[in-house]
């Protein structure tokens, strides 16, 4: 029987897999998305690969799972960042500010790289679920200020969301430039 190193099986089981996706995402943003794979993870932690798979079934599992953790925090920036301004313009500056900050900083971007990375249907699917809360807010933002096809529009601006944080993160120095005109696009879009 492997030692516990918590009160209780269930404790220990929630700090090791805590370790596990810490330590997932720390080779991520060290060394790429293509260095992660459970040997790697495995052998960052110490454990055997049979260890990790009673967590994480495959690659996909464990990507699917970094991703998950981010989500519920992640949209609740989004929701939070979305309450503060009145007008339409204003929310939907908030929402790609909030989102560029998160997509660009230390702790999500291994989320990210890893959420654009070629998955499996089911680890997509769960990953597509996430996405849903973090636009929510956004489609009712777009919903209340009268603007057709909200959920669409969302989509689109999310589109432009990503394709900001990408040119960022390649140049950080034009970021304000970036933010500019992600913002004039998304807005003027919205008449």
């Amino acid at each position: 029987m492997p030692r516990i190193s918590e009160a209780t099986v269930a404790a220990h089981r929630a700090r090791q897999l805590r370790t596990l996706l810490d330590a997932a995402r720390a080779l991520v943003a060290e060394e790429g998305i293509e260095a992660l794979s459970l040997a790697a993870l495995a052998r960052r932690v110490g454990l055997s690969r049979p260890a990790l798979y009673e967590y994480f079934r495959s690659k996909d599992d464990l990507v699917a799972a970094i991703v998950e953790e981010e989500l519920p925090r992640w949209a609740s920036l989004v929701e939070d960042a979305l309450t503060g301004p009145g007008d339409l313009d204003g929310k939907v500056e908030a929402y790609i500010r909030v989102q560029l900050g998160v997509m660009t900083d230390g702790r999500h971007a291994a989320a990210v790289a890893l959420a654009e990375h070629a998955l499996a249907e089911p680890a997509l699917e769960r990953i597509r679920v996430g996405h849903t809360m973090l636009l929510r807010p956004l489609v009712t933002a777009l919903e209340d200020g009268g603007v057709a096809e909200p959920a669409l529009r969302a989509e689109l601006i999310q589109g432009l969301v990503d394709t900001a944080a990408r040119l960022a993160q390649r140049a950080p120095s034009d970021a304000g430039t970036v933010i500019a005109a992600t913002l004039a696009q998304a807005t003027a879009g919205l008449r």
